[in-house]
């Protein structure tokens, strides 16, 4: 028989056990950090019906999505009903609309499950990936403190994480409407303006130029420049909030978005966020059309090529399609996978140690009913444990710990069974002491510690 090539799926993230560790660890400190805010947990199916998920995506993310084909057929001129979820923000409006009488507002959740996107596949383009996101829907209405604890929840989760100094920069999309507006941009053309200002990073200021003054949008080289000169602001918050309040803009939307980002910035200062982790940047629009007024996106200040590593917004209408109710919303979303693979290729992920934290080795084939007894007293105080049953020399159960990362071996032989006692090998330290068995748990636990 000619054996299949094994191979992963390109564009999946498959990783060895301790780097599995490692990003597991990342995601319990997401988790805990969303539940220490009040966030409840949600999960909903990888699935969805394909007229819930494409009602507003708009035409790039649409051509991302993967369609499934329903019970295993393979009968193309049938209507594909269900896609994979390309995000967790559309699959939560439909939720929230479907058990609304069920729901107590405002509903607070948090979801951390995989989706799926058609990327073209390249090293950090991931087609399946971790999403980790909180929202806050409200009935009817949603205040505005709501989008100011979000930075909040970001700037304390990130400080645990560790992962060195990072920015939150905030904006609001109707300040960005009504700036259009006011140099004549129909609104229908706002949004394609705003999704190209959003490209600024990526593609950069020529790029953003031509794409705008081109046939697509055919701006004049003036209004451009306007745009430019307000996406480019500089200074503090303060300075930035007062040089558009200098403009003195006659639009409603655009002085809506303003008072909106001010009370913003009161916000999350007045939460303990040092201004040195959140700042006005009005370049930021979010790509998704569903955002309606603030928006947030988080970066890693020495580590610029990485992008967003945390983004998201308020959203008025998105429950729209499902419920007569308006169900308003603000939250963000972590892209869990594509940022420990930056952070791992940055070297700021460390590999960990095993979760398992002892290894009860086997030098005598006569006390295996001992040896079970031991790993059983072990796990009875809470201390993951192994026994190693291959047996063998000692240098080779010392090597298979120590490849394991597993930190403390335990070794009992005829002499230490008959005294009560065992030897404990630090595998970190290289020391090794015998200890009395009854002992040994808290032993192990003092040097954890």
């Amino acid at each position: 028989m000619e054996l299949i090539t094994p191979k992963t799926m390109p564009g999946a993230m498959e990783l060895l056990p301790r780097d599995q560790i490692a990003f597991q660890r990342m995601l319990d400190t997401i988790r805990r950090s969303y539940e220490r805010f009040g966030f409840l947990p949600v999960e909903t199916p990888v699935m969805e019906y394909k007229r819930i998920l494409l009602t507003k995506s708009g035409g790039e993310t649409e051509r991302q999505v993967y369609y499934a084909q329903s019970k295993g057929a393979h009968d193309l001129e049938r209507d594909i009903e269900f896609c994979l979820r390309f995000d967790l923000t559309v699959p939560l409006a439909r939720y929230v609309a479907e058990h609304e009488k069920k729901l107590i507002f405002p509903f607070r959740r948090y979801q951390m499950q995989r989706v799926y996107r058609g990327e073209s596949a390249q090293r950090g383009r991931y087609r399946e990936f971790y999403q980790c996101d909180i929202d806050v829907i409200g009935k009817d209405n949603l205040p505005l403190e709501y989008d100011a604890e979000i930075p909040v929840v970001i700037y304390h989760l990130f400080k645990e994480l560790d992962f060195g100094k990072f920015t939150i920069h905030i904006n609001n999309r109707k300040l960005l409407s009504g700036f259009f507006a006011s140099l004549g941009i129909e609104p229908e053309a706002a949004a394609g303006v705003m999704r190209e200002i959003d490209k600024l990073d990526k593609r950069g200021m020529d790029y953003v130029v031509e794409t705008l003054t081109g046939e697509t949008f055919g701006l004049s080289a003036e209004i451009v420049d306007k745009i430019l000169g307000l996406i480019q602001l500089e200074g503090s918050n303060s300075e930035k909030l007062n040089a558009l309040t200098a403009m003195n803009i006659d639009d409603e939307t655009f002085q809506t978005g303003l008072d909106e980002l001010k009370r913003l910035v009161d916000g999350i200062s007045h939460s303990g966020v040092p201004e040195a982790f959140c700042a006005v940047n009005l370049s930021i629009a979010r790509g998704l059309d569903y955002y309606t007024g603030t928006v947030y996106e988080t970066l890693l200040d020495d580590y610029p090529k990485v992008g967003s590593v945390c983004s998201g917004g308020r959203y008025e209408n998105l429950a729209g399609f499902y419920s007569k109710s308006k169900l308003p919303g603000v939250g963000i979303s972590i892209g869990a996978t594509r940022l420990f693979y930056q952070l791992q290729q940055a070297s700021l992920i460390k590999q960990e140690t095993s979760t398992t934290r002892v290894l009860v080795t086997r030098m005598d084939l006569k006390l295996s009913a001992e040896y079970l007894a031991l790993a059983s007293e072990l796990r009875e105080t809470g201390l993951n444990t192994e026994v190693y049953y291959g047996g063998g020399k000692f240098a080779k159960q010392m090597r298979y710990a120590d490849r394991s990362g597993i930190r403390f071996a335990v070794i009992m032989g005829e002499t230490e069974a008959a005294k009560g006692t065992v030897t404990l090998k630090d595998l970190h330290t290289g020391d090794q002491v015998e200890v009395n068995r009854a002992d040994l748990a808290a032993v192990i636990e003092e040097r954890l510690a």
